[in-house]
């Protein structure tokens, strides 16, 4: 089992500048190679260089360089240029899948902000014990940095990467262990609606509050971003409004992240089934279609565009995506089953007499059957049918439990 850990780093100033020239060397390096697989293929009869010529070049690179080049980890070298590679191989991909592609492009100076080192002890070592509050990591050509250690790390590291996140540095640890044992088994079972008004609603009659992080800092982050446009291109004010705008935005996203590890423990710690819906949250959250006006070039009908995009910062503010992976973590360290279900009619089908009908939800929150009258909140009718389905998932053969849904 491969679980990560995060700890803040406390570099000192010096460590500190030679983190930042890390980082600048091997975007230098990321940029080259990005270079010299575009120049061979537009110049050189369409010649592609792959992971392995780029790679057996290192060694000149260094000896040519070995100020720059030369002082880093050479296996951490070699992770960024397959970096550079898996974003070549899903610019293939999506050309083969009809998306669209994103060929890779050249990094700036704020868009390449993490290092790998593909194993403990080569370029990095993490230094460690259960109870010694001092850790530390060691990165070749930084040296020894202090990390706040606030939790143990359980399990053998298998790969240390350096992050920054603004004016932050951090560690982030992959570490590897046996499947932990399970908690005890508390015989219930639950099923979730994510929604927009609430957060989710459970087949128990609860409910989870929509926190709307980035719509409570909305005035903030708007405030800051008019102050960022009003300053110089360039200026030293300039770069401190962006960091202030910067730092807001990491807020709202840190809360976010915090909410959706609390609310996916409490389930996990009092269920041992949670049933989720199969949402499709990036064609939820797509931009609809224009609408041209037949026989007039360049006119368009109204196609709710407005309104669509009002619903799309709410789902996105939501973080569902975010939420379920948390869960579905956190429910295989602790032995329990997550199963999602399909979608369709949860919230319009009666769960008294089995009445579908899109009329038993005359509104957002009531559901009333117009067959055998039931009334409930429809987000708990949901839940409820969602947990059924994924009992019925649950018992069935698992040829039938691992289909895909249509």
């Amino acid at each position: 089992m491969i679980r990560a850990y995060k700890f803040l780093m406390r570099p000192t100033a010096g460590q500190e500048i030679a983190l930042g020239e890390m980082l600048r060397d091997h975007r230098s390096l990321y940029n080259g190679a990005l270079q010299e697989r575009r120049d061979a293929y537009r110049h050189v009869s369409r010649t592609s260089v792959g992971y392995a010529a780029q790679s057996a070049q290192l060694k000149d690179i260094r000896a040519f360089d070995p100020d720059r080049q030369g002082r880093w980890s050479f296996s951490s070298q070699q992770a960024t240029l397959r970096r550079l590679d898996k974003a070549f191989a899903a610019f293939f991909r999506r050309i083969g899948s009809g998306g669209k592609p994103g060929y890779p492009r050249f990094r700036g100076a704020n868009r390449f902000d993490t290092v790998e080192f593909p194993r403990d002890g080569d370029g990095c070592r993490w230094n460690s014990t259960p109870h010694d509050p001092a850790t530390r990591v060691r990165l070749q050509g930084v040296g020894h940095v202090k990390v706040n250690r606030h939790r143990p790390v359980v399990g053998k590291v298998k790969t240390v990467s350096v992050k920054r996140e603004g004016r932050k540095w951090f560690v982030v640890l992959a570490t590897e262990r046996t499947r932990p044992e399970p908690l005890p088994a508390t015989g219930s079972a639950v099923g979730i609606d994510m929604g927009i008004a609430n957060f989710l609603a459970d087949s128990d009659g609860g409910f989870v509050p929509n926190p709307r992080h980035a719509r409570t800092a909305a005035a903030r982050i708007e405030a800051a971003q008019q102050a960022l446009g009003r300053c110089e291109r360039g200026s030293k004010r300039r770069r401190k409004a962006a960091r202030k705008v910067a730092d807001l935005h990491r807020k709202v996203r840190r809360r976010r992240l915090d909410h959706a590890h609390k609310t996916a423990l409490d389930l996990v710690r009092a269920h041992d089934l949670i049933a989720h819906e199969d949402l499709g949250i990036r064609n939820m959250s797509a931009a609809p279609a224009p609408r041209p006006v037949p026989g007039r070039p360049g006119a368009f009908l109204t196609n709710g565009a407005a309104a669509k995009a009002g619903l799309n910062r709410s789902i996105n503010d939501a973080g569902w995506g975010v939420f379920l992976t948390i869960l579905r973590a956190k429910a295989e360290s602790a032995g329990r089953a997550v199963i999602a279900v399909d979608p369709r009619h949860t919230s319009r089908t009666c769960p008294a007499c089995g009445h579908v009908a899109k009329e038993n939800r005359p509104v957002q929150e009531k559901f009333r059957c117009v067959a055998c009258g039931h009334t409930a909140h429809a987000d708990t009718v949901g839940a409820l049918n969602v947990l059924r389905a994924g009992l019925v998932r649950r018992e069935a053969p698992p040829a039938q439990r691992e289909a895909p849904l249509s």
